[in-house]
């Protein structure tokens, strides 16, 4: 891969991880109901499962769905029933402070999980693996691919569960909170349309 291609593909990662979609979403209500400390775990998660969801496309998985077209349905199906419940959890999340509300930050192995099931993960990821790999040395580019994601996608996490946490002040009143948390889960809720389609 060349210079130039890898910059390409540096610029196309960054639109990927950095605008807005389930996993930033998600990250932003995070860091506003639980702080960037107890979102770090779901940061972490977002970056490994996309890198692992990357090598499986690349490695053979794409192949697969393009043989058996009703899988990938089936997963973007499951993926938006899942993502409705994240919407739904955000939206109905307590007060900020609030210990007795039974709410807590996605762990690790769940948002690397979530990738799997995120139709946006899943179209990006194939994008890029069908952009930016070459036949001739396929699985050096493929590899290239995943450290490219994994190098822009660090700070793109850290950005939206930092934003979320600088508003975390802001939103201690409840009914702000609260409104902020159902737009939060409209969002989310709203970036499933494209997708689905």
């Amino acid at each position: 891969m060349s210079l130039e291609v890898f910059i390409a593909l540096l610029g196309f990662s960054f639109v990927a991880s950095a605008t807005p979609g389930p996993n930033t979403l998600m990250l932003f209500a995070s860091g506003i109901n639980f702080g960037f400390k107890r979102t770090v775990p779901h940061m972490v998660g977002v970056i490994i499962g996309f890198a692992a969801l990357l090598l499986a496309v690349g490695f053979g998985l794409g192949a697969l769905f393009e043989r058996i077209p009703h899988l990938f349905t089936a997963i973007k199906v499951l993926g938006g029933i899942y993502m409705l419940y994240l919407a739904w959890r955000i939206a109905n999340a307590g007060a900020i402070e609030s210990k007795g509300s039974g709410a807590a930050p996605m762990r690790m192995h769940e948002a690397a999980l979530f990738q799997w099931v995120n139709p946006k993960a899943w179209i990006m990821g194939g994008i890029a693996v069908a952009l930016y790999t070459s036949p001739e040395n396929y699985t050096w580019t493929v590899v290239l691919v995943v450290l490219a994601f994994v190098l822009v996608s660090l700070p793109s996490v850290i950005l939206w569960a930092g934003f979320g946490t600088a508003l975390r002040r802001l939103l201690s009143d409840p009914v702000w909170l609260r409104r902020i948390n159902i737009a939060m889960a409209l969002a989310l809720v709203a970036s499933l349309w494209p997708m689905l389609r």
